[in-house]
């Protein structure tokens, strides 16, 4: 709410909002309480209304690395009141507000994720004892996966422990496919593994909703089978290319001699004389 729309600032954060009716301040999330009915009516208009994000970015690793959207990025008195001195904007094409209040680190490239160069910014704040704020424009896939990729190269942790971690902590997180490619292919790097499909072998199946198809989440771990065949069983063989272990009739033991003026010499069993169907 704008100054000029109100006289009164709130008595309790000193901001501009409509605190006698519960409004959330844009600028501290301060929300005072309100009456039973006001309770009521909110609470219905809440449940009409979809969901709005917090006005605070979300707390990854305590007292250091915070999640969020451009939105949260935008709120520089709030950024300042939680302590926040660096910025990670992981969009090119977001402008950084505050050059002269927070020290800003952009990332360059729209299509790759430059996991490296992210997870050196964050390493240096991490020494400097900074809190650091990663955003992307709604928080939910490209700065969750480069959060996602700094706990798997600092903590050890394998992709799935660190969506976990994360989505815990920010629920709205919802990585996209391109973000979950290159995560997986950042996990094969950092943990030398050279197969595809075991080194995701734990990754649960409702971590990432495009690879889960709906089915529940298993109860343990997920062991991929392993198989040795060389052929596939499918592979097509030539009529004229039989085996040399295969032998016709193998399982005959009685053999009946045929009249002699047969011809082509033909042995016949003694379980009857049916013909063999030629389809």
């Amino acid at each position: 709410m704008r100054k000029r729309e109100r006289e009164n600032p709130c008595g309790i954060c000193g901001h501009y909002h409509k605190y006698e009716l519960g409004e959330v301040c844009g600028v501290c999330g301060h929300r005072p309480p309100a009456s039973a009915g006001a309770q009521a009516a909110a609470g219905a208009a809440q449940a009409a209304a979809p969901r709005q994000d917090s006005a605070f970015p979300s707390e990854i690793l305590k007292d250091f690395l915070f999640l969020g959207s451009y939105d949260n990025a935008s709120r520089s008195e709030l950024l300042k009141t939680i302590g926040i001195s660096h910025i990670l904007n992981t969009v090119p094409l977001c402008q950084n507000l505050y050059r002269n209040s927070f020290t800003y680190h952009c990332l360059q490239d729209e299509k790759t994720l430059q996991f490296d160069d992210a997870i050196q910014f964050l390493e240096q704040c991490e020494r400097d004892k900074a809190r650091v704020l990663v955003h992307c424009m709604s928080g939910k896939s490209r700065s969750a996966a480069f959060v996602i990729a700094f706990l798997m190269k600092t903590k050890g942790w394998r992709l799935s422990q660190c969506f976990q971690w994360v989505k815990e902590r920010r629920p709205q997180v919802q990585l996209a496919d391109a973000a979950q490619r290159q995560l997986i292919e950042y996990e094969q790097k950092l943990f030398n593994s050279t197969v595809g499909i075991p080194a995701q072998a734990f990754v649960p199946t409702d971590a990432f909703p495009s690879l889960g198809f709906g089915f529940p989440k298993p109860s343990g771990d997920i062991q991929v089978p392993i198989f040795n065949q060389q052929a596939s069983i499918f592979e097509r063989v030539s009529p004229h290319n039989i085996p040399s272990n295969f032998t016709f009739g193998a399982e005959r033991t009685t053999e009946v001699k045929l009249p002699d003026n047969n011809s082509f010499g033909v042995v016949n069993s003694s379980g009857g004389d049916s013909m063999m169907d030629s389809s």
